[in-house]
C-alpha cells in the first residue's frame, strides 16, 4: 500500500512539475518553415523562442495552408487535444485560407463555419484547462497606388473580434498591429518585411520572387515582437516566461 501511494505521489509530481507549453495553431503566416539555414522565409510562431524564456515550451503547430476547417479535417486539432494540459495556452490565428472561396476543403463562411471553429478552439482549450489567445490575422502588403493599404481579410477580423468579446478570450488585433507596422515602413520600404527578392539575388530563388502576404526573418521577428509586446499587457500568467 505505501509502494502505491509513493507511486503515486511521484506520478502527481511528475505532472506538477511539467512545464506549461504553447500550441500555435494557424496558417502559413505563423507556421513554421523548412530549412531555415537556406529558406528566407519564416513565420511569426517559428520566432517566438526568441521572446520567451526556457520555463516554457513552445510548440508551433501551424501549417501552411491551412485554415479552419483543414485543420480540423486533417485531425491536427485532435492531436493536440490528446496533450493539451491545465495550464497550456493555444493561440489561434487563421483567416487567410479561411477566404479561399473556390476550394471546399477549406472555405469557411465567417458568419457560420468560420465563427463556429474559432469557438471550438476556444471551449474545448478551456475544457482542458488551458487558455485560448485569438490572434486576428496579419494584413499583407497591398498598398494601392496612392500608398494607402487596403485590408483583404473581409468580415474574418470582425467574426474574431466578436468570438473573443462573447467569450471572454484575449484577443490580440494583429491585423491592426501589422496594419501600424506596414504603414511605419511605407509602400517601398515594406518590402523589407516580406520575400522580395531578384532571380539570384540569394540562392533560395532562382526566379524573381514578390511575396507581399509571406514574411522573412527581419519580418517575422519585428510581428513576433508585436505579439510579444501585446501578451505582456495581459494580466496572463503568461508574462512570466516573458523575457526581460
Amino acid at each position: 500500500m505505501k509502494f502505491i501511494t509513493l507511486f503515486l505521489l511521484l506520478i502527481s509530481l511528475n505532472c506538477f512539475a511539467q512545464k506549461p507549453t504553447i500550441y500555435g495553431i494557424g496558417d502559413s503566416t505563423m507556421a513554421n518553415k523548412t530549412k531555415p539555414e537556406e529558406n528566407p522565409e519564416r513565420g511569426w510562431g517559428q520566432m517566438l523562442p526568441l521572446f520567451f524564456n526556457d520555463n516554457i515550451t513552445i510548440d508551433n503547430r501551424a501549417v501552411n495552408g491551412r485554415s479552419t476547417r483543414s485543420f480540423i479535417a486533417e485531425k491536427r486539432w485532435d492531436d493536440i487535444l490528446k496533450t493539451l494540459k491545465k495550464g497550456d495556452y493555444v493561440f489561434i490565428q487563421f483567416g487567410h485560407n479561411d477566404q479561399k472561396e473556390k476550394d471546399s476543403t477549406r472555405y469557411t463562411n465567417p458568419h457560420t463555419a468560420y465563427r463556429h471553429n474559432l469557438i471550438r478552439f476556444v471551449e474545448e482549450t478551456r475544457a482542458k484547462g488551458a487558455t485560448p489567445i485569438l490572434f486576428s490575422s496579419i494584413v499583407r502588403r497591398n498598398f494601392n497606388e496612392k500608398g494607402v493599404l487596403i485590408s483583404t481579410h473581409g468580415e474574418y477580423t470582425m467574426e474574431a473580434r466578436l468570438v473573443a468579446q462573447e467569450y471572454n478570450v484575449p484577443f490580440i488585433d494583429m491585423e491592426y498591429l501589422t496594419e501600424l507596422l506596414e504603414q511605419s515602413y511605407g509602400p517601398e520600404k515594406s518590402k523589407q518585411l516580406h520575400l522580395h527578392y531578384k532571380a539570384g539575388e540569394i540562392p533560395y530563388y532562382k526566379e524573381d520572387k514578390a511575396d507581399d502576404t509571406h514574411l522573412c526573418v527581419k519580418g517575422a521577428t519585428e510581428v513576433a515582437k508585436i505579439a510579444v509586446e501585446e501578451l505582456k499587457k495581459t494580466k496572463l500568467d503568461i508574462i512570466k516566461y516573458i523575457k526581460p
